[in-house]
């Protein structure tokens, strides 16, 4: 079946079984490998993906479900996002596994709440597991990206 929907900007159709997980289809036939399989059970969130404004677990989601909607990755984000930028100066970056689900969702945090408490910070980043334990840089990230002004 051909299920079309916008994907970091771009119209994009795939010819594929709708009940497969989107995180699948995302990897294999789109060619976005940001979004990484974990657990497979929505609680790591290195899959992560924005479908029409919300954090959503791409393990999760079927892909017939995205069809005529507006889906981003950590791909749309421009190099010199303010995100990026604060994820650096900060050093919040180990081994990167986790970055693109966590870039991304503090992105998104920041456009719905641009001066975000520790409180806030780590509610909204409850669903991103990082194994190398960075919370704390990753915290002071959003803080400096916070301080240079909405990434939106």
């Amino acid at each position: 079946m051909k299920i079309a929907f916008e994907l970091n900007g771009t119209p994009v159709e795939v010819e594929t079984d709708p009940a497969n997980m989107a995180l699948s289809v995302l990897r294999g036939e789109c060619g976005i490998t940001s979004v990484r399989g974990t657990c497979g059970i929505g609680l790591c969130g290195t899959c992560t993906m924005i479908v029409d404004g919300k954090t959503t677990a791409s393990c999760l989601m079927p892909v017939g479900a995205l069809a005529g909607r507006r889906v981003e990755t950590v791909d749309v984000l421009n190099e010199d996002d303010p995100v990026i930028d604060a994820f650096i100066e900060a050093n919040a970056v180990q081994c990167g596994f986790c970055i693109p689900a966590m870039v991304l969702t503090v992105r998104k945090l920041l456009e719905d709440n641009p001066k975000p408490t520790d409180d806030e910070i780590d509610m909204a980043l409850a669903g991103n597991i990082c194994r190398c334990g960075c919370y704390a840089k990753i915290r002071d990230a959003v803080h400096l990206a916070a301080a240079k002004g909405n990434p939106a």
